[in-house]
């Protein structure tokens, strides 16, 4: 049995101020609830310390800090409030000090911005939100993410915060198993992410893919936003891989059979047919007589006479349709010398 004297000496010791002790709600009131940590006098504390007041009972037991064993009226000095911060900021020591993992709930934009809830008070720069700062912060606010605690400073209670580095991990892992997994000739989904002029970058989930503007249809593009834009889902197969590089070429016409094959049958030297003008040069017309196949008809095919300065626009307009005979086939450059 302890002895007196180890009884005191407890007793000052779980009633030290500033510590974190034990307490039973004593009594509910409209905006206060009045806790008993066995101490001489009982203390009180606010309603709006509770996450849900309305679902506090008495005999309920919780933590609180003590703050002062006695203030001017006799009475406790306790915060539910300080007690679950200091055991969160311990929280968060602890997972700093480990992966840096974290849940949390994103509060509200501030400037340069969030602030977010991971048992305290967190910030979360713009730069951190994503791989691609967004430009409406507020569409964050609500949500549950996971985070990595970057940067701790004790003294002032700070958290810094980033999910981009999350994002950028589970892409390289998604990047990695991709390139593992992939083959020339493989067909995959992706999602359009950017157009240029040269081309598209296609999301494939964790790496993107460059399709270029020459391997997206047989027929003639004078720009990817002709038959894409960003968001738009595609199946693409894989052209080449540089895994070194983590490069991925894409194709999409070569989901479709080429036109060009078996061509002379389809269209053999002398027959007539009808086509539309799709560009017009100096030396000649350009004309498609089906998707992926075009032909040129030369300026010397165009006139009876050789004035030079008589151009094909003289007679002819873009996206005119006219009626034309077929002269060569020539595979290699995939055009024609039609009249």
């Amino acid at each position: 049995m302890p002895d007196l004297q180890e009884l005191i000496a407890s007793s000052i010791k779980n009633y030290r101020e500033g510590s974190i002790v034990k307490g039973h709600i004593l009594e509910i009131r409209p905006r206060e609830f009045l806790v008993d940590i066995g101490y001489k006098s009982e203390g009180v504390i606010p309603a709006v310390e509770f996450e849900d007041p309305d679902e506090v009972e008495i005999g309920d037991e919780i933590e609180v800090l003590l703050e002062r064993l006695e203030n001017d009226e006799g009475m406790v000095v306790l915060s539910k409030e300080k007690a679950a911060q200091r055991q969160n900021w311990e929280k968060i020591v602890g997972v700093f000090k480990g992966d840096g993992l974290i849940k949390g709930k994103v509060r509200s934009v501030v400037k340069g911005g969030l602030t977010v809830n991971v048992g305290v008070e967190a910030f979360l720069p713009a730069s951190q939100i994503d791989i691609i700062p967004p430009k409406d912060l507020q569409q964050f606010v609500g949500n549950i993410y996971d985070f990595k605690i970057v940067k701790i400073n004790e003294d002032r209670k700070n958290v810094v915060l980033s999910r981009r580095e999350i994002i950028e991990q589970e892409r390289s892992e998604k990047r990695q198993k991709f390139l593992s997994g992939v083959n020339i000739g493989d067909r995959i989904n992706g999602t359009v992410k950017n157009i240029t002029d040269f081309g598209a970058f296609v999301d494939l989930d964790g790496i993107d893919g460059l399709l270029h503007v020459t391997d997206m249809s047989w027929a003639r593009l004078n720009h990817p936003g002709e038959i894409l834009k960003v968001g738009q889902q595609l199946e693409v197969q894989v052209l080449d891989i540089n895994k070194e590089k983590e490069r991925v070429s894409l194709g999409l016409k070569q989901m479709q059979s080429n036109p060009w094959d078996k061509i002379e049958e389809r269209f053999p030297v002398g027959q007539k047919v009808s086509g539309k003008i799709t560009n017009l040069m100096p030396y000649g017309a350009f004309v498609q007589i089906e998707e992926g196949v075009e032909g040129l008809i030369h300026i010397s095919e165009m006139f009876w006479t050789s004035k030079k300065s008589k151009h094909p626009s003289k007679v002819l307009s873009v996206s005119e349709k006219i009626r034309i005979i077929i002269l060569d086939i020539n595979k290699d450059s995939k055009g024609y010398p039609w009249a």
